[in-house]
C-alpha cells in the first residue's frame, strides 16, 4: 500500500480559505489549527478588556483589538489570534486586506484548562519574536489571579497579581486596570474546602 503524501499548505492558501471560513484557525508549519469555541467567563473577561482598554486608549495613538484580528508572527510564520492585542503608534499588517497585523505592543490571553500550558510555552516563545512586543498578560478564569511579563533590556521580567483589590499595571501603554473591572461579572468556581484530620 502506498503512502499518502501530505499536502502543506502556504500561508496564501491558509489565508484564502480562512478569510471564506465560518470559523477561526490558527496556521503553523503548513497546517491548519481549528480553534474551539470560549467559556462564558472567557468571553466576559476579554469584553471587560477590550472596554476597559479602549476607554483608556481613546485619545491615544494606540488600537484595541478582540480576538477576531489575526496576528502573524514573521520570524515563525504562525497565524494566530490572541485574545486582545493593543498596538500603537503605526501599525503594519502582512498585506492590503489589513487583517492580520505584524506589531502588537501589547498581548493578552485568557487562560483555558486546554490551552494554559501552550500560552505559557510554545505560544509565548513565538510571540517573544515579535520585536515590536513589549508586554503579555496570561489572565486566568477561574480564579482573580494575572500573570505579567513585560520586556526589559535583560529579557522578561515575571510578576503575579491575586485578588479583586489589586491593579494591572501596563507600562508599555502607560495605563492600569482594576482587577476588580477585568473580573466583573465573572461566577469563579467555588472551591472544595479539604478538611484535614488531626489527632489530639
Amino acid at each position: 500500500m502506498a503512502a499518502q503524501l501530505k499536502y502543506e499548505l502556504t500561508a496564501e492558501d491558509y489565508l484564502a480559505i480562512e478569510r471564506e471560513a465560518e470559523y477561526k484557525s490558527e496556521f503553523y508549519n503548513g497546517e491548519m489549527f481549528a480553534m474551539a469555541g470560549a467559556s462564558r467567563a472567557h468571553v466576559i473577561i476579554v469584553s471587560n478588556l477590550v472596554a476597559e482598554l479602549r476607554q483608556k486608549l481613546k485619545h491615544r495613538a494606540c488600537n484595541v483589538y478582540s480576538n477576531d484580528l489575526r496576528l502573524r508572527i514573521t520570524a515563525t510564520d504562525l497565524y494566530t489570534y490572541p485574545d486582545v492585542i493593543v498596538a500603537c503608534g503605526q501599525q503594519f499588517f502582512a498585506d492590503d486586506q489589513k487583517d492580520t497585523l505584524l506589531n502588537p505592543t501589547l498581548i493578552i490571553e485568557v487562560l483555558s484548562d486546554s490551552t494554559k500550558d501552550y500560552d505559557r510555552g510554545g505560544k509565548f516563545a513565538h510571540y517573544r519574536k515579535l520585536d515590536s512586543l513589549q508586554e503579555y498578560i496570561l489572565v486566568a478564569q477561574d480564579e482573580a489571579h494575572i500573570e505579567h511579563l513585560v520586556r526589559t533590556s535583560d529579557g522578561w521580567n515575571f510578576s503575579e497579581i491575586d485578588g479583586l483589590d489589586a491593579t494591572l499595571q501596563l507600562t508599555s501603554i502607560e495605563c492600569e486596570i482594576p482587577t476588580a473591572e477585568i473580573f466583573d461579572k465573572v461566577d469563579f468556581p467555588i472551591k472544595p474546602i479539604i478538611f484535614e484530620e488531626r489527632e489530639f
